[in-house]
């Protein structure tokens, strides 16, 4: 352009002393229009190869276009490399994944369905060609599974029954996992072997225990008639009151087992009626002081008037073990504080303690059932073990999650921490509803 511009300069300069100075603009812009229209041309044919550009296609053009033409050629083929690679490594996922016997399908970030493999098709009722593109909840319709995919965070997988066939329902495990860009991967796995092992290995022991219960009440009212008989020699006295003990304890086992049984059982689906949270917690702040007989600080907090829906006998239960737990483990002159409250829009009920508290490698793993961190020391209060598997399981069935603290020589702190979704206002007519 710039050698152009010095050729017009000089044809100007020559044609001006022999043509006059209208003459020499008149060719000054016929030279720039010819100049204007070559270019122009050039770009035209530029614009028609970006269309459909390819290396091998490249046109003849000048020095000055031909450079352009090769840079863009560049471009193209790294990009041609790169969704290459991109494509490669697509198929190889997607081979990979068709190979996984657990279902997968990845969700943009309208929890549209972008792909899936064969075993999510079959697990899920889901077709890839026909989906694509469509939200999921418009395939899987069922209420719990929608609560679900609207929540942030998933700590528990959700079971989904499908009577697909009547002889053999399918049960479907799903797990939601973020990744990415505000995507979602949905995780199925089909667990109707592993649910029928569970009820038989539940029924067993509900059946079992349920037979050990009549027995027990048997033998421990023998014991009490025996015990309370004023001619019974001091030298069997003592035996029979470790007799009893033990007896105690075992029925306090076969109770658990039975609390334990109806909670995981599939015809015991969880109560959503709302629970006076703060009315429980009084009632167990003065069971509390009765079961310390003045041996502890026991503290009552109430900084919500919010109720929460689910079962009252069942977040008894829960709230009752928490209590339980914290007054013997907490040495005498220790402190105990019981607290109902909200934060960030979550329902806390929390029981925090004085006592002895829990290393933390054993904290995964307290909600397994018959754990101890110090197996003498849990004989000697009377645990069972199944304390905290009950509270979890009742955490599970209502939405909630366990929140567990503890430093060795501090204190520990246990919270059941219900999702907003689960907090009510309190009823006007209080008295009226719990009558109704």
């Amino acid at each position: 352009m710039l050698i152009l511009l010095a050729i017009l300069a000089v044809l100007a300069l020559i044609a001006w002393p022999l043509f006059g100075p209208a003459h020499a603009l008149l060719l000054c812009c016929a030279m720039l229009g010819v100049a204007w229209w070559r270019e122009s041309m050039e770009l035209k044919r530029l614009s028609a190869w970006l269309l459909a550009p390819t290396p091998e296609s490249v046109p003849e053009a000048p020095d000055r276009w031909m450079e352009l033409y090769l840079r863009f050629s560049r471009i193209l083929r790294n990009r041609q490399k790169q969704e290459s690679s991109l494509s490669e490594a697509l198929q190889r996922f997607q081979l990979a994944g068709a190979a996984v016997p657990d279902g997968l399908v990845i969700l943009g970030e309208e929890h549209e369905i972008e792909w899936c493999n064969p075993a999510a098709e079959k697990h899920l009722g889901i077709e890839l060609k026909r989906d694509a593109g469509h939200q999921i909840s418009y395939i899987l319709r069922a209420p719990s599974f929608v609560d679900y995919l609207a929540a942030e965070n998933h700590p528990e997988p959700l079971v989904l029954r499908f009577a697909r066939d009547i002889d053999r329902p399918a049960v479907v495990s799903i797990q939601i996992v973020p990744f990415g860009d505000r995507q979602r991967m949905v995780i199925s796995r089909d667990i109707a072997r592993i649910e029928a092992v569970e009820t038989l290995r539940r029924d067993f022991v509900a059946n079992v225990s349920h037979e050990l219960r009549t027995p027990l009440t048997v033998v421990i009212g023998f014991l009490e008639t025996v015990l309370d008989m004023k001619d019974v020699p001091g030298s069997a006295a003592r035996p029979l009151q470790m007799v009893m003990e033990q007896a105690q304890r075992m029925q306090r086992l076969v109770d658990d087992l039975l609390v334990l049984s109806r909670l995981e059982s599939a015809d015991n689906p969880p109560s959503d009626q709302p629970v006076d949270i703060a009315a429980l917690a009084r009632k167990l702040h003065e069971d509390a002081m009765a079961l310390s007989g003045g041996r502890h600080r026991v503290q009552l907090s109430l900084d919500s008037a919010q109720w929460a829906r689910g079962n009252a006998d069942e977040l008894t239960s829960a709230f009752t073990n928490l209590v339980t737990n914290a007054i013997r483990y907490t040495p005498e002159g220790g402190e105990i504080a019981l607290r109902w409250g909200t934060r960030e829009g979550e329902g806390r009920f929390e029981v925090r303690d004085t006592g002895i508290g829990i290393e933390a490698p054993h904290l995964p793993r307290l909600t397994e059932r018959f754990y101890r961190v110090d197996r003498s020391r849990s004989r000697e209060t009377g645990g069972t073990g199944l304390g905290l598997a009950i509270v979890k399981h009742v955490a599970t069935r209502h939405g909630a999650r366990l929140d567990i603290r503890s430093e060795p020589g501090v204190g520990s702190r246990f919270a059941i921490v219900f999702p907003a979704a689960r907090l009510v206002s309190a009823p006007e007519h209080p008295a009226e509803d719990k009558a109704a």
